[in-house]
């Protein structure tokens, strides 16, 4: 027998796909190398506070508009399968959402304890080993996120202790001496545990600290987790290191001496002696499954998958990738890392694969070819939209104009519409949510600053918060745009500042076109 899909891995971006295809009909299997769905989240993060929100009041009773502010719920028919039914912390406890994932994969087809030893390519199908069985498939999507430790290229970095498995009892740090090593969010959660009992506490990498609260990517350093900032710019001993861990050593009296290459001081390097060394430097893809028949090609210091717009891997054909992988296409710009983002994602590469193996064109609503028609439509998405909201500039909803009718798709991944994915060169209005190119240089909390006013139509294609832009596609260019003004509430349907302008826009942009 030979499967139409096989999915690796059962964790979020697996059960989304499963949910999908199941709700189609579509002949899938799921392999888990874990007792139950979620096995990551049974160990990470380590000190168990999770860092994606759950906001369950926001004023609206509209399920769409409230997932902007649910960043764990997966897109299910079942409004028992939000997450607000399992915790009501903003941020969460790990255990919360293992629990809740548990209960998204009944039902679903899952084999559970199965490691995947080996993924090869046997012609046109796919052959996986699993256990003492080998699997035929003709698509094979992987969803085992990010799942081996990244360590760096450090003279004696396998002396350090790991993220991974170090000790998570801050009392087994009392009066010691600690360098971390990275600068990002598992550094910080560590570094944080730790404050009321180690000596000191150096956090060092050779990048510097960008905060999510300014870049909004949400997987720079979250304020949930920079507490340690504190106690380093108010002089508690602790200490911020910009640079490089060029070599660690082991002393004779079982501590660790480091060569640190500074960034920026007189002295290049400098000896620094502690008593534990950790590294938290972030995860890598395990690669070492695959054949050489079905190796993908890797990229980011061979982090991640190289992928096309299609999520696929750019030289093994029919071997796609779900959820935190897919982050290759935006690495630190967009949401595809992480759940409130990913489960979007997946929901795109579904449609993709209908439409290149089910002969099921990506869904579309007809509207009528006028200015009036085709802003209301605009209007009434992006006030309510999540998937534009969370992949901001990643995800575009496209109304494709032909003579007197038009079709408003969803959710299009925008490369994919520049790869042709909706037919070749349409001629389209393009929908996304995008922040200012310059938006994380911006101080939001700096009122001498001089910034766009809120509701200011003539001005916002010079905005920097959050806003729509609607963008003309046509010959394969972009050839026209319209900028949203910014609005405090994200209400963007004030009839002179946002509904007539666009109006005006659409009309001038179908008048030119004939």
């Amino acid at each position: 027998m030979t499967l139409d899909y096989l999915i690796i891995g059962a964790g979020p971006a697996g059960l989304q796909l499963a949910h999908l295809l199941e709700r189609d009909g579509r002949d899938y299997l799921v392999l888990e190398a874990g007792a139950a769905p979620g096995t990551f989240f049974t160990s990470y993060p380590r000190h168990r506070q999770l860092i994606s929100i759950n906001k369950v009041w926001t004023g609206s009773d509209d399920p769409e508009f409230n997932l902007r502010s649910d960043w764990n719920s997966l897109l299910t028919d079942d409004p028992a399968l939000l997450f607000k039914n399992y915790s009501r912390r903003y941020f969460p406890d790990a255990a919360d959402l293992v629990r809740y994932l548990a209960d998204v994969a009944q039902g679903l087809w899952i084999r559970y304890d199965t490691r995947v030893t080996r993924i090869a390519r046997d012609g046109e199908l796919f052959a996986v080993h699993a256990g003492d069985d080998t699997i035929t498939a003709r698509r094979v999507v992987v969803a085992t996120g990010v799942s081996q430790l990244y360590v760096p290229p450090i003279e004696g970095a396998d002396l350090a202790e790991r993220y991974d498995t170090v000790s998570v009892d801050p009392a087994d740090f009392t009066n010691q001496r600690v360098l971390i090593i990275g600068k990002g969010n598992s550094a910080f959660e560590t570094a944080d545990a730790l404050v009321e009992t180690a000596a000191v506490i150096h956090v060092a990498g050779p990048h510097s600290i960008k905060l999510a609260w300014q870049s909004h990517y949400v997987g720079h350093l979250r304020a949930v987790n920079n507490n340690f900032l504190d106690t380093y710019q108010l002089k508690s001993q602790n200490a911020v290191l910009d640079g490089t861990v060029e070599r660690i050593v082991r002393r004779d009296d079982g501590g660790y001496r480091i060569d640190f290459r500074y960034a920026r001081t007189v002295e290049a390097i400098r000896r620094i002696d502690y008593d534990r060394v950790i590294l938290c430097t972030g995860f890598r893809f395990d690669a070492s499954i695959f054949d050489p028949s079905a190796r993908p090609r890797l990229v980011i210091d061979d982090r991640f998958p190289e992928q096309t717009s299609a999520y696929e891997s750019v030289n093994v054909p029919g071997l796609y990738f779900a959820g935190t992988l897919t982050q290759q296409r935006d690495f630190k710009r967009s949401t595809n890392g992480f759940i409130h983002g990913f489960r979007y994602g997946v929901r795109a590469l579904h449609r993709i694969l209908n439409a290149r193996h089910h002969d099921t064109p990506w869904p579309a609503t007809p509207l009528e070819a006028t200015p009036e028609a085709i802003a209301d439509a605009v209007i009434a998405r992006i006030n309510r939209t999540s998937a534009l909201w969370q992949q901001f500039a990643v995800l575009g909803d496209v109304v494709v104009v032909s003579g007197d009718t038009a079709r408003y798709h969803e959710e299009v991944p925008v490369a994919y519409l520049h790869d042709g994915g909706l037919g070749p060169e349409p001629f389209a209005f393009v929908i996304t949510l995008e922040y200012g190119p310059d938006h994380d240089q911006v101080d939001p909390f700096d009122i001498t600053v001089p910034r766009i006013a809120e509701n200011d139509a003539a001005h916002a294609h010079d905005a920097s918060y959050l806003h729509p832009v609607v963008r003309v596609h046509r010959g394969g260019k972009v050839v026209a745009a319209h900028h949203l003004a910014e609005n405090l509430e994200n209400h963007w349907n004030l009839p002179d500042v946002h509904h007539q302008p666009l109006v005006l826009f659409v009309k001038g942009v179908l008048s030119d076109a004939g």
